[in-house]
């Protein structure tokens, strides 16, 4: 039962950093063109 004190806030802490993670890499423009990519490795000669 004791073990539930930690892992409880360190999962919840787990989740905040994905979370933050996710927005940074919305934000940061990592999702903008994401077909641009695949089309790119295609067309490189």
């Amino acid at each position: 039962m004791d073990i539930l004190y930690l892992l409880i806030p360190l999962s919840v802490v787990l989740v905040l950093l994905i979370l933050v993670g996710l927005w940074w890499a919305i934000h940061s423009g990592q999702f903008d063109r994401i077909e641009g990519e695949a089309e790119r490795i295609l067309r490189q000669d």
